[in-house]
């Protein structure tokens, strides 16, 4: 039984507007937590940067863990 993928001038416009919604998030969440990771010290981050990396790109789970549970709050100045 063969699987019919729908094309992109298939969808409807309400369809392709939650398509382009969600990877727009999910670029925003990950450049956030990359240039979070980039610059943060690794003093203020759980566990070894070289493990976040690949981590931030399994989508959408690495870059929420990070930025929920990968960072240690810096302290207020």
């Amino acid at each position: 039984m063969a699987r019919s993928h729908k094309r992109w001038r298939d969808l409807s416009d309400r369809q392709r507007a939650a398509i382009l919604t969600l990877v727009s998030i999910e670029l925003s969440l990950t450049a956030t937590a990359a240039a979070d990771l980039w610059c943060r010290p690794a003093g203020q981050i759980r566990g070894r940067k070289a493990l976040w990396w690949p981590l931030l790109f399994v989508q959408p789970f690495g870059p929420i863990a990070y930025l929920t549970r990968g960072r240690i709050p810096s302290p207020r100045q």
